[in-house]
């Protein structure tokens, strides 16, 4: 059986197994995107509470996928979820923290201070200044750290199946367990399919959200 057959005969199954994988990227990355940005926006203003923060997501992201789901199961199996998507979805979280956080700290503390001056100067509260001048600045920043979580979390999302977290990386774990190479190959390209479409769909986000003159200005670099 070749790699086009299987997809042709699996294909329900491959619609299913899909919905998952997202579902499971997707609410990390909700999730993710709920603690880590607002933490990052905290940390602009607390410098020493930011080296350490970084500092502990840039351990994090050292460890090892596979050793961070097993890490996750006797944690959760405490309350009763040491195996499938509730230990899997910690373990993305914890992996977005690093570019949302990094991504949130540097768009946050790289806005012009004339910018901001210009809004103390029409006399907004600390609140009205990052809400409407500094996170709107920020944005095409901050989406880009989303992006490369989302990109990232759909590749480590595929180890979770080992975990029984569902998901494409099923026929990865059971094309290996049978040695069906048919099998392995075509959760591979699936993955791979899915990450390369959400990439160019956050960096559509991105392109939105960058201002016309920063726009311009790249065009005119190039």
């Amino acid at each position: 059986m070749g790699v086009l057959d299987f997809l042709e005969k699996n294909f329900d199954q491959i619609l299913f197994l899909t919905w998952e994988h997202i579902f499971m990227v997707g609410l990390s990355l909700i999730i993710g995107t709920a603690i880590w940005v607002p933490l990052g926006i905290l940390i602009t203003k607390k410098e020493n509470l930011a080296k350490n923060v970084i500092n502990v997501a840039n351990v994090i992201m050292t460890i090892p996928s596979i050793a961070l789901f097993g890490l996750m199961m006797p944690i959760l199996a405490t309350v009763g979820h040491g195996l499938g998507k509730v230990p899997a979805i910690v373990a993305l979280v914890l992996y977005s923290q690093l570019p949302i956080l990094r991504n949130t700290y540097v768009a946050i503390k790289d806005v012009p201070p004339s910018i901001r001056d210009a809004g103390k100067g029409m006399g907004m509260s600390r609140w009205q200044l990052l809400k409407e001048v500094e996170i709107p600045v920020a944005a095409p920043v901050i989406v880009a750290g989303l992006r490369t979580a989302a990109v990232m979390n759909i590749g480590i999302g595929a180890i979770a199946a080992y975990i029984g977290a569902g998901g494409l990386g099923v026929y990865i774990q059971q094309g290996i367990d049978r040695l069906f190479p048919e099998m392995i190959i075509s959760g591979a390209v699936l993955v791979s399919l899915l990450a390369i479409l959400v990439d160019v769909l956050m960096a559509a986000v991105e392109y939105l959200l960058t201002p016309k003159g920063i726009q311009l200005e790249k065009r005119l670099a190039q």
